[in-house]
């Protein structure tokens, strides 16, 4: 019997070391899998769903407002920018539970196989002087409460939620980044469908005639009612009519889905445009100097410089921070089930003081790496400002040059469309043939071609220019996020974007 008591802990010790490596070895033995054909399927249909679910259908011709509110409150793009910013704003609450006190509780059971009996001996003669005794069961239970502060960490986690509050004010930036470029690309897409829905029509029209007289050149040729060669440079001609209102057309076949993906609307969904009835020329009456003054107030990109400046800031008081002695508050009610203990439940209380003295040698050190962040934060801060500036005065050279080319295309074609009537008229009293017509026509069309990408230009280089500027194209004044409040609030937006400029103006 004494010796089964004497193996039988060698025993236990070995089936919980078999545990142990099998435990391991299982761990060794996880593999990657990779997602089935099948699995990737079934997730399909709940991805489309999540994509495309609960949007507002189309009621009638999509006016520009209604695209850029569509785009700002369905595109996928923008959804993740807001989610990041509510990520954000989480971690933000998250840093501010670091401040408080740290309150633990704890159980535990533990077990021997053995006694905990011990004696003692004299120290000057080394004798024992007790017979073993124990003052611990072999099971026995414990539990705790304690809470304990420390001025140190407080310190520390205040200025990391006031680093993370003004990352959540970058990332509220970097939305307004992403709605304003989101916003200049609608404006350019949309006068893109603009100029792709007025020309359709006509380009079809004028490749079925072209068609036509191509199918009756041929009989031409076939029958030799001409020369071998007036009849090839006639074909030659209408061919080269086809091949570019082909191309035309394929270029202008794309901007309605391109339109499309920015509303976030089903791929392959026809709509149509609001097509409006003139075509005004914008422009902003601000010398330069106040543009200037605008974008190094309004852009976001420097709002987030400036942020990021004062992150670096604050980690230079976290790092001085680190350098103080540490002060610890603690208390805790404490309880043991061992029943050799006279008292099983007590309180106790503790002031703990700890300090890092390598800390002084290295205080300069770290101070220097601090303030280095920090002149780097503000290096790239005026490096921005200079970019900043830059892209103001290429924007506003840009809308200059683009307004005088669309009012050279607006004369342009004017003229190329009466040259087309005067042609037209012509062929249809016999006076020529239908070649001149058809040329052109499609060289009328080619004029119309270029004054709808000319004006997209233009009202491109306006939505730059206000982008270099810094203005939202949202007002502040949205009543909701509903699309019937957002186009209403972008409606008005062209308004409250004037009265600025008016303000900026009437200050200079």
């Amino acid at each position: 019997m004494d010796q089964q008591a004497t193996l039988s802990p060698a025993a236990g010790r070995n089936r919980w070391a078999a545990v142990a490596a099998a435990l391991v070895l299982s761990g060794c033995a996880v593999t990657s899998t990779p997602l089935t054909v099948g699995e990737r399927q079934a997730t399909l249909g709940a991805d489309r769903a999540a994509m495309l679910g609960g949007q507002e259908a189309l009621s009638g011709p999509v006016s520009l407002q209604e695209a850029m509110a569509r785009s700002l409150k369905y595109n996928l793009d923008y959804r993740v920018k807001m989610m990041e910013e509510a990520l954000a704003q989480r971690q933000l609450d998250l840093s501010h539970l670091d401040m408080l006190p740290k309150l633990a509780a704890g159980a535990g059971f533990t077990a021997r196989s053995r006694d905990l009996a011990s004696s003692s001996q004299n120290v000057a003669t080394g004798t024992q002087s007790l017979v073993p005794s124990i003052s611990t069961e072999k099971q026995q239970h414990t539990g705790d409460l304690s809470l304990s502060w420390n001025v140190l960490d407080f310190g520390v986690s205040y200025y990391s939620a006031q680093q993370q509050s003004d990352r959540v004010l970058i990332l509220q930036q970097r939305q307004r980044k992403v709605a304003q470029q989101l916003m200049q690309q609608v404006r350019e897409v949309w006068w893109q469908a603009v100029g792709a829905q007025r020309l359709q029509d006509r380009i079809d029209a004028l490749l079925k005639e072209t068609e036509a007289a191509l199918a009756d050149a041929r009989q031409v040729e076939q029958q030799k009612l001409r020369s071998p060669l007036e009849a090839l440079n006639y074909r030659r001609q209408l061919l080269d009519v086809v091949r570019q209102m082909g191309i035309a057309r394929n270029n202008l076949a794309q901007a309605k889905p391109r339109l499309a993906a920015l509303m976030n609307l089903p791929a392959g969904q026809d709509f149509q445009v609001a097509v409006p009835a003139n075509m005004p020329v914008p422009a902003l009456g601000l010398d330069l100097e106040r543009m200037e003054d605008m974008a190094l107030l309004n852009r976001p990109e420097l709002a987030e410089a400036r942020y990021m400046e004062r992150i670096g800031s604050l980690e230079t008081r976290k790092a001085m921070a680190r350098l103080m002695p540490g002060l610890e508050f603690s208390v805790g009610q404490r309880y043991d089930s061992n029943k050799f203990l006279v008292n099983h439940s007590w309180s106790d209380a503790g002031l703990r003081v700890s300090w890092n003295l390598l800390n002084l040698f290295n205080a300069g050190t770290i101070k220097g790496s601090a303030q280095a962040q920090l002149d780097l934060a503000k290096a790239q801060r005026l490096a921005l400002n200079m970019a900043v500036l830059t892209q103001v005065h290429v924007a506003y050279l840009d809308l200059q040059g683009r307004s005088r080319q669309f009012a050279l295309e607006q004369e342009l074609s004017d003229v190329e469309q009466r040259i087309f009537e005067q042609n037209r008229n012509a062929s249809a009293s016999g006076a020529q043939g239908r070649l001149p017509a058809i040329l052109a026509d499609a060289n009328a069309v080619f004029s119309s071609l270029r004054l709808y990408q000319s004006y997209g230009d233009l009202q491109n280089a306006y939505g730059s220019l206000g982008a270099s500027l810094g203005i939202d194209p949202l007002p502040d004044s949205a009543a909701s996020h509903e699309l019937p409040a957002l186009t209403a609030a972008f409606a008005g937006a062209e308004t409250q974007w004037q009265a600025k400029v008016s303000a900026a103006r009437a200050a200079q």
